[in-house]
């Protein structure tokens, strides 16, 4: 019946209807095929170029990976470093009787021993010590001397020293001062790590 009916339109009416056919089947396949077709294409690129720009990322970390080994190497190289002239926490009893006896050792009399706050820090402690010492200006020096050359860091600081009341000639001054070490802590800025005093 439809076939009919054309025939009996002129040329260029039937033209026109198979145009108007034509338009409408290639854009119905345009909308309804290519459209989403190409929609899923562009999502397949776009996340095609994200997994070679991880891949390109990856061989990057890739290629420095010797690079960062080395730096690890030189940082645990330093830490070793570290711990060759700070004591770990469980050397301070240890490192505060050798203080003790390089102040013998000098002849110096010990007549105060007072650890003092402990101010802890990001990877070390700071573990001050107030000294009171009896003896001789040779003494003194003879005692800071050997704290100078000892391995482990000890700063002495604020030193005060004042003719004995009662001088004798093994004690002519009196000393006071600060004698401050640094302790290496294991985990940095843990609770309760430096929070006893030292060992007397």
């Amino acid at each position: 019946m439809a076939s009919l009916q054309m025939n009996k339109l002129p040329w260029w009416g039937q033209l026109l209807v198979f145009t108007v056919l034509g338009v409408a089947v290639v854009g119905a396949y345009y909308y309804l095929y290519e459209w989403p077709q190409r929609e899923t294409l562009n999502a397949r690129k776009t996340e095609l170029a994200g997994i070679e720009a991880r891949i390109a990322q990856g061989l990057e970390t890739a290629r420095k990976l010797p690079e960062f080994r080395a730096q690890v190497g030189d940082l645990e190289a330093r830490l070793d470093g570290l711990r060759a002239i700070l004591p770990e926490e469980k050397d301070v009893a240890d490192l505060l009787r050798r203080i003790q006896t390089m102040a013998s050792q000098s002849s110096l009399t010990i007549r105060q021993f007072m650890p003092k706050a402990i101010a802890t820090k990001d990877l070390h402690a700071e573990w001050p010590i107030g000294l009171e010492l009896e003896g001789t200006y040779h003494n003194v020096g003879q005692f800071l001397d050997r704290v100078s050359k000892f391995p482990r860091i000890i700063n002495v600081g604020g030193i005060s020293m004042i003719t004995n009341a009662t001088p004798t000639p093994a004690a002519t001054v009196r000393v006071t001062c600060t004698a401050m070490t640094f302790v290496l802590l294991e985990k940095a800025n843990q609770p309760g790590t430096a929070s006893a005093a030292p060992a007397k």
